[in-house]
């Protein structure tokens, strides 16, 4: 075990001190997970699965790649607060990085159920806040803390347009830890994981055309805090396009992204995506039980 801490440290130690980081840096909420989704406007009550799939490489010297599946499931319930229908969804994923001829870890990610209020505004608009947490776990490829996850959407879908901006606000509750994991502190602390708070906004403008999707797409992130002094904050900004297409049982879509602008990677990061949406179960409605 304490030879497979120092492999992970020392490999850690190089990743940050070399100017080589995985692409997720502070941000547990992958930056651009959310993308092509109408986050702010309400569901529909049911049971929802969604898989996001994504897989791409920075271009540093060497190359550092990280791949990540997102499945989730999502129960939107048939209760209302205030006004806003009550959600619910949970989140597994699953995680792989590596350095070219260097290193290669994979492993369970932190695990995170939110809940959720979503308003119907009307005339097409819609808002989310939802509130949840990331669990810590000893995963090689996992954060070493607990993290709050806040959300706050907005999302307009009328005229078959989903234009969507979702701002995500994590807060670490462990900023310094034992175990490296995913983001180790820079060299000489290499054996201590540095988890600093972190802000992502996803951005989306999509159209439908019948049953297709088309538009751009965006997101940024940043770290908000410095765990330990000599720790560089990372920021970036990623835009690319999607397309997608309704089959009726399901919805697939497909976006592609590149960094525009990152300080402190090293490198930029350009990433294909692959997302799954499948309704699993929706309530019989009044008309079908009176059949």
């Amino acid at each position: 075990m304490r030879h497979k801490l120092a492999a992970i440290a020392t490999v850690g130690a190089l990743l940050i001190s070399g100017g080589i980081s995985p692409t997720l840096a502070g941000s547990v909420t992958q930056p651009g997970e959310t993308v092509g989704i109408a986050a702010g406007a309400p569901l529909s009550p049911g049971l929802y699965f969604t898989n996001t799939a994504d897989w791409g490489c920075r271009n540093t010297t060497p190359a550092s790649c990280l791949g990540i599946t997102i499945p989730i499931v999502t129960w939107s319930t048939p209760w209302t607060v205030l006004g806003a229908r009550v959600q619910f969804f949970s989140v597994t994923p699953l995680i792989e990085t590596g350095v070219q001829n260097t290193s290669y870890n994979a492993s369970v990610f932190n695990p995170a159920l939110l809940g959720q209020l979503a308003w119907d505004l009307g005339n097409g608009f819609g808002v989310s806040y939802a509130f949840g947490a990331y669990s810590d776990i000893d995963q090689s490829v996992a954060f070493s803390s607990t993290t709050l996850n806040q959300r706050l959407a907005l999302s307009y879908t009328g005229n078959d347009w989903n234009l969507t901006a979702n701002v995500i606000y994590g807060i670490q509750l462990d900023q310094v830890t034992n175990r490296p994991q995913i983001s180790p502190c820079p060299a000489p602390f290499g054996f201590n994981g540095c988890n600093p708070d972190f802000i992502n906004i996803d951005l989306t403008a999509v159209k439908k055309f019948g049953r297709w999707q088309l538009g751009p797409v965006a997101y940024g992130s940043s770290d908000l805090t410095r765990p330990i002094a000599g720790y560089q904050q990372q920021t970036q900004f990623a835009a690319g396009g999607l397309f997608g297409y309704d089959f009726g049982l399901l919805t697939l879509q497909a976006y592609a992204t590149t960094d525009v602008v990152e300080h402190n990677y090293g490198g930029r990061d350009t990433r294909g995506w692959f997302r799954m949406i499948v309704p699993l179960w929706t309530p019989p409605t009044f008309a079908q039980i009176t059949k």
